[in-house]
């Protein structure tokens, strides 16, 4: 608990006092304990039922979880920046297989093929291995693929190397089509995903605060079918979250989730469906999000209030600071994802959701279960809470 972030206080006082705050609702850790979050004061005698009773208390209290998620992202991030740093990870082109490991094949990469063209590996020996490979390699996949490198990664760089490979199965790395996942021990969506939770419309994350979003997963798709599409290759985008900042998650709350902004993402659509002229490449992006001055410029009189619309809807702070990233196109907001759309498919408008994910269930159990085999392990018999507390 205090390596998550908990601070003990040894007190006169009678009884535990467990002073939570808000840690959902901050920046980081370190906010978090400035603003005086995740305070446990504890008597000076306490006797070894109250102990365990308090250690229930503090491994089911949900500021443990925000704790736990301050270490998530932070982890993330770490896995994001050095994937989206690789230039030799690179999208889909023409290739062989779903996942492309290049001429020297997967071997190479620390990866088997356990699928036929491509459609699924697992790692040969070392998972930080295999991990690193894209990090470092040449390798090709499309963006669902790039979401769960991500979201494994997360979890390598949570654990760090030795733990990782220690903590996990190889066979429960599986990378490939989500169908194929379903059918193997992946941590994702195989067999040791466990339970799931399900917030699609993100009500659940918005309502708990910033924290709540961190690394979960999610996708951008379109709402009309597939008669409206023009661009296949970017009829959706894969993510998971990299940040959130205070305004966005404030705005979110306020919303009660992803609804309303689906509201929004068709308004925009209609908005920008019905401004005139041709539309040369990254259009959109270039006007909507890049905001060039030029192509502002060249908008008719008429249009000119269109655009003031589209540039208040893309002004709020979700758009512009909820953050995601998405491979190959690295961490961006919302609001570029959104234009850069318009561009591929302006028929249809497009939805964002989060996907079922196991980050606050199983994954969650698996690591407290984890780091407190390892507190056991390193812990000298004897000093209990209170006598940390007191130093």
């Amino acid at each position: 608990m205090q390596d998550l972030g908990w601070r003990f206080v040894a007190t006169d006082e009678p009884v535990v006092a467990i002073h939570a705050g808000t840690p959902c609702d901050r920046a980081d850790l370190v906010a978090a304990q400035a603003a005086g979050d995740l305070v446990v004061r504890v008597p000076l005698v306490l006797d070894a039922a109250a102990r365990d009773q308090l250690d229930d208390a503090l491994l089911q209290h949900s500021a443990t979880l925000c704790a736990y998620n301050f270490a998530l992202g932070a982890a993330t991030r770490r896995a994001v920046d050095r994937l989206s740093g690789n230039p030799g990870y690179r999208f889909t082109a023409v290739q062989m297989g779903w996942i492309g490991f290049g001429p020297t094949g997967s071997a190479r990469d620390g990866w088997k093929p356990i699928a036929s063209f491509g459609r699924g590996y697992q790692p040969r020996g070392s998972n930080w291995r295999a991990i690193e490979a894209f990090y470092s390699g040449q390798v090709r996949s499309e963006c669902g693929v790039g979401r769960q490198i991500a979201q494994y990664a997360t979890q390598a760089e949570l654990y760090g190397a030795k733990a990782f490979d220690a903590e996990f199965d190889s066979d429960e790395i599986v990378i490939g089509t989500f169908n194929r996942l379903h059918d193997t021990r992946s941590i994702l969506l195989g067999s040791s995903a466990g339970r799931f939770a399900r917030d699609g419309r993100a009500v659940a994350a918005a309502q708990a605060g910033r924290q709540a979003f961190m690394g979960l997963p999610g996708f951008i798709f379109h709402v009309f079918d597939r008669s409206a599409l023009d661009d296949l290759n970017n009829q959706a985008e894969n993510f998971v979250v990299y940040d959130v900042g205070a305004d966005a998650a404030d705005a979110l709350r306020e919303h009660g989730g992803f609804e309303h902004y689906n509201e929004r993402n068709r308004e925009i659509w209609s908005l920008a469906k019905s401004l005139p002229g041709r539309k040369p490449a990254r259009y959109f992006e270039r006007l909507l999000h890049e905001r060039d001055p030029v192509l502002r410029a060249a908008l008719p009189a008429q249009a000119q209030a269109t655009l003031s619309r589209l540039d208040t809807e893309l002004d709020d702070p979700f758009y512009r600071h909820f953050l995601i990233y998405v491979h190959r196109q690295g961490v961006k907001p919302v609001g570029y994802h959104i234009a850069r759309l318009l561009d591929r498919n302006p028929r249809t408008p497009f939805r964002i959701e989060l996907a079922l994910h196991n980050l606050h269930t199983t994954l969650y159990e698996r690591y407290v279960a984890y780091r407190l085999e390892e507190c056991a392990r390193q812990m000298p018999r004897g000093p209990d809470i209170v006598d940390n507390a007191r130093r």
